[in-house]
């Protein structure tokens, strides 16, 4: 897990992580898929710095024709 990610992430990995352990899903991938997913929920709540300047609108994607 990332150093920023708050004690309440680090659980929701662990507790991924091993259900996909138990399951037999995504066989060698289960650290990979666990981390995505928590850091996608971290972005799309705004726990990272990238969505945190996205939210201010500095994101420095491409301009809207008007």
């Amino acid at each position: 897990m990332p150093r920023g990610a708050s004690p309440k992430r680090e659980r929701e990995y662990e507790k991924l992580k091993s259900q996909f352990e138990e399951t037999g899903r995504y066989k060698g991938r289960e650290k990979e898929v666990a981390s995505r997913i928590v850091n996608k929920q971290r972005a799309r709540f705004g726990e990272t710095k990238a969505a945190k300047t996205k939210a201010k609108g500095r994101s420095g994607g491409p301009k809207k024709a008007a």
